[in-house]
Parts: structure tokens; C-alpha cells; sequence
């Protein structure tokens, strides 16, 4: 559904072993506040068709950077610019020891 409606750089990170709040994060761009907006409501519409009705959402209000919390699933949705400044996908893939979270994995692109 991102890559439909033409979210970049869409990455699925596996999180098993490395923290118990999901199973996966998923991160995306958009190319604006409105396209971030868009992109987060389609998530969402998505996740209550598939039956979820508790989901934690942030930053719809201002869509720099929209996190939606679906339970074993995490998903981002930044402008490219906040993306780049938090850089959450090398916090979570970077070696173990060097002040992150997360033991090395590869990022994993996502298609649907």
C-alpha cells in the first residue's frame, strides 16, 4: 500500500531478538507534509480494514514524521529531510556496542 501510493525508500527492519515493543518497523518517505499525511491515513485505513481498532498514532497534526503503532508492527513515515536528521534505521542496524540498540542486520527494502 505505501509503494502504491508512492512512498520512498520504504525499508522493513526485523526487530526480533533486539526489543520486545514489535517484530517490525517499517520506514517510509513522503515528498511533503501533505503527501506524509496521506500516506499515514492510508496505513491506518488499511490496519481497521484488516480488523485492528488500537493503534497509537503521533505527529499526524503536523506530518513532519507520522508514527503509527499497530502492535508487532511499527511504521514511519517522515519527510525525507526529518528522516535524514534521525536516521531511526541506522539506530536500529548499526553493531551492538556503539551506543544503539541494535545488532548488525542488513535494512531490507519492502515490496508489496
Amino acid at each position: 500500500m505505501l509503494e502504491e501510493n508512492s512512498a520512498q525508500d520504504i525499508l522493513k527492519i526485523d526487530l526480533d531478538g533486539k526489543s520486545s515493543i514489535a517484530d517490525y518497523m517499517i520506514v517510509a518517505s513522503g515528498r511533503s507534509n501533505r503527501h506524509v499525511s496521506a500516506l499515514s491515513d492510508y496505513v491506518l485505513k488499511a490496519l481497521k480494514e484488516a480488523g485492528l481498532s488500537k493503534m497509537g498514532v503521533e505527529g499526524l497534526e503536523a506530518s513532519d514524521w507520522v508514527l503509527i503503532d499497530a502492535g508487532d508492527v511499527i511504521c514511519h513515515i517522515f519527510r525525507p529531510e526529518v528522516r535524514e536528521f534521525y536516521n531511526i534505521e541506522k539506530i536500529w542496524t548499526s553493531p551492538a556496542g556503539e551506543g544503539h540498540l541494535a545488532s548488525s542486520t542488513p535494512l531490507q527494502p519492502i515490496s508489496e
